[in-house]
């Protein structure tokens, strides 16, 4: 058991390593690949009139009318592969922690068998199940079977410890559940207020040029004004999207939560039911 335990303590400490170094290189790699699409790939010389840049995109022409928004795409860009990158991380990690099967039934058949009395039946349904979920209910049951052994602590004092070891379980739980959500958030203010900064810049730009010419042209300004406006809808669709995503994850969190609390509930309930006072 000594060994069993070192070797989860330390996989799960190289997992968070490996977490925090996946977290930490995303953006910076985000950014290098967004440089890379937007002069490689948009800034295509195949995308132009002529094959230049300043004489204007090719009609119909989306990736040359995009290089045209500026420095900032590049940083759009990065924020938009950054929220792809952390939904597909999320999306996997998220359902790992549901276990294998629906959690719905699980929590079922844990109450199912504590309602038994069948306190190893759920605990072996735990190990099968695996997850988050199945963790803290696990070590909310292994609590359980403790304290019935446990002489110095009266009925009370019991099922406070059995209460206190699902909320210790859930606080080291939740933390991986919830790592790089709050980077989805930023990122949905973050992307249109850059977004509107590019358009702002893009429109100084095309003005500036108007002013310069010495005479108004109208179809240079329309042209300059839509290239402008290019940064603003690729902002607006990376916070969208970013915003869509967030709270599919939250809302997923808070499924596993309530499943968590449901079980642990029973768990309390169950001990209350069936052991007197001493």
């Amino acid at each position: 058991m000594g060994k069993n335990a070192i070797k989860d303590e330390h996989s799960g400490s190289l997992g968070k390593s490996l977490k925090t170094l996946f977290s930490a290189i995303v953006i910076p790699v985000a950014l290098v690949v967004g440089i890379l699409i937007f002069y490689f790939v948009m800034g295509n010389s195949m995308n132009f009139v002529e094959g230049n840049p300043a004489k204007g995109a090719l009609p119909g022409n989306y990736l040359g009318i995009i290089y045209k928004g500026g420095f900032i795409v590049p940083i759009l860009m990065c924020l938009l592969i950054t929220v792809i990158t952390y939904s597909i991380e999320r999306f996997i990690t998220i359902t790992r922690a549901s276990g294998r099967g629906s959690v719905v039934s699980f929590v079922r058949k844990i109450k199912q068998f504590l309602s038994n009395g069948d306190i190893d039946g759920a605990m072996a349904s735990c190990d099968k199940q695996k997850g988050s979920v199945a963790n803290v209910i696990k070590s909310a049951l292994v609590k359980y079977k403790n304290v019935e052994t446990e002489t110095g602590m009266d009925k009370e004092q019991k099922i406070l410890a059995i209460q206190k070891e699902v909320e210790e379980a859930t606080s080291l739980e939740m933390p991986s559940l919830e790592q790089n959500l709050v980077i989805l958030a930023t990122i949905t203010s973050i992307a249109t207020l850059m977004g509107l900064l590019g358009t702002v810049l893009g429109m100084i730009r095309a003005f500036g040029a108007l002013a310069s010419a010495g005479s108004p042209d109208s179809i240079a300004l329309a042209t300059g004004i839509s290239e402008a406006l290019i940064n603003t809808a690729f902002g607006i669709g990376t916070a969208a999207f970013a915003v869509i995503m967030y709270n599919v994850f939250t809302t997923k969190i808070d499924k596993l939560t309530y499943s968590i609390d449901e079980a642990g509930f029973s768990i309390v309930q169950t001990y209350a039911a069936t052991h007197k006072n001493n």
